[in-house]
């Protein structure tokens, strides 16, 4: 153990997983503080060159200091402040003066701590939806690619996770995309229902900027416009109060939870069928599935996904909480849980999505595997189009049904209590009363005859639905995606 006060190694701090093992650099680094602090001094400088513009005595010597010194952050300085101040938006107030001596005296002018806080909040989220869209729509397009390889191959149908009619492997992949596809909609009108919070002063009122531009009400909405273009948002909240709604957060964190509920879907559907042996996910030359069981190959990748998404489903209830216990213009009760909860949902939704994705461009299906399993189940499916065949040759649909009926029970006893094949269709051969169809049999028996539309269900999805919403992120549909750790 160290002593007090002497310096530890990393690896004897604690460190959020989500961080140190799985998201990408690109949502870690949005989450950070260097973009964090770095767009609160930016915000500041929106602020002081809409104040110039608008008449306050600001100089351009004062604009170009603060220019020169948006991303020259002194941390230490800062976490000094900060510890003294016990006020981390003041505290960067100072660290930014101390660089920027001849602008320290407008910088953060007329504003309130939410105008860096709320804003910056706002942009990170706006510009992490833009980090998961592409990826969302990759896995989409994956997934796409292999429903259209197998929208024809016939597989056994599982309602109640017992067998039921065919459907094909290309059309239950459609299933899971179909969710998906909902979720990027969800994820899309987010994104684009976010404001910002623009200029609003401490308690939403703009008082104090009415009393800087001396009761001129233009210039105040002239600068919340102003500000708000800057920031690269086409509208702000019209009214406020010290933050914007904390219902905002709840809408965010809720299309991530439709979206992780999805995932966990599909990875379970992948984890059963990986126990079925018809699909497995990616499996490495040199991975391991067990230190114990050196045979087993088991679905980490889906396990992970599934893991994570109920961490990313369960966070919704932050904000929910915290929008139901904001008093009156604020409270600061919820600084401490939006920290947490809001990065922690785009790291989560990052992470499954890159997983998820490393699973649909590498899924393995066993067509021998997925037949058998049929043939097994079909002859009883059958039954329905044997009757059908024998009535058409002539013979009493009571008789033909009471005669499969018994065929059909003594088969079901092969398969459940000598655990042998299901024989159904040898003793419909070997029954004299069914000879009439004999030669019928291998027709009525077509996987393909039982699967019904769903090639062509395929097809038309794809064509129609699918396809075309990806087509905004047609030039980031390259490459693939590396697990990690």
């Amino acid at each position: 153990m160290a002593a007090p006060g002497e310096e530890q190694d990393e690896m004897a701090r604690y460190r959020s997983p989500l961080v140190s093992r799985y998201a990408s650099a690109e949502m870690a680094y949005n989450f950070s503080e260097r973009k964090k602090f770095g767009t609160w001094r930016r915000l500041w400088l929106y602020l002081a060159q809409a104040e110039k513009s608008l008449g306050l005595s600001i100089t351009d010597e004062q604009i170009r200091e603060m220019e020169a010194n948006l991303d020259n952050i002194d941390f230490k300085m800062a976490a000094e402040e900060e510890k003294k101040l016990r006020h981390d938006v003041m505290a960067h107030v100072h660290t930014f003066a101390h660089c920027c001596p001849k602008a320290a005296a407008i910088i953060h002018l007329g504003a309130t701590s939410c105008y860096v806080g709320d804003n910056t909040d706002l942009i990170v989220l706006r510009d992490g939806f833009n980090l998961l869209l592409p990826k969302l729509a990759r896995v989409i397009s994956r997934l796409a690619d292999f429903a259209e390889k197998y929208a024809a191959m016939p597989a056994l149908g599982f309602t109640h996770y017992q067998p039921a009619q065919l459907t094909t492997v290309g059309k239950r992949c459609c299933l899971w995309i179909q969710d998906l596809c909902m979720d990027l909609q969800n994820l899309e009108r987010a994104r684009d229902d976010l404001r910002f919070r623009g200029v609003k002063g401490t308690t939403g009122t703009q008082a104090s900027f009415l009393q800087l531009f001396e009761g001129d009400h233009s210039k105040v909405e002239e600068l919340d416009r102003l500000v708000t273009e800057k920031a690269g948002f086409k509208r702000a909240y019209m009214v406020t109060g010290q933050t914007y709604s904390r219902k905002v957060d709840i809408g965010v964190l809720a299309v991530l939870a439709s979206l992780g509920a999805s995932i966990h879907k599909i990875c379970t559907d992948i984890r059963l069928l990986a126990n079925l042996k018809e699909i497995e996910e990616p499996f490495e030359k040199d991975q391991i599935g067990s230190s114990a069981m050196p045979y087993k190959r088991n679905p980490m990748r889906s396990e992970r996904c599934c893991s994570l998404a109920r961490h990313l489903m369960t966070l919704v209830m932050d904000p929910l909480q915290t929008a139901a216990v904001q008093w009156f213009e604020r409270t600061l009760d919820d600084s401490a849980n939006r920290r947490v909860c809001l990065a922690e949902a785009f790291l989560t939704a990052d992470i499954i999505l890159s997983t998820l994705q490393n699973v649909s461009e590498g899924l393995v299906v066993y067509p021998k595997v997925i037949e058998r399993r049929i043939r097994q189940e079909l002859p009883f499916m059958a039954t329905e189009n044997i009757i059908m065949a024998m009535v058409k040759a002539g013979g009493n649909r009571q008789d033909c049904h009471e005669k499969i009926r018994v065929l059909s029970q003594q088969a079901a006893a092969v398969v459940k209590q000598e655990g042998g094949d299901n024989d159904f269709i040898a003793r419909v051969r070997a029954d004299p009363y069914f000879s009439p169809i004999h030669k019928q049999l291998e027709s009525l028996l077509d996987p393909s005859s039982f699967t019904g539309r769903a090639p062509q269900q395929v097809a038309k999805f794809l064509k129609e639905e699918v396809r075309p919403a990806l087509i905004p992120y047609q030039s980031k549909m390259g490459g693939k995606v590396e697990l990690a750790l």
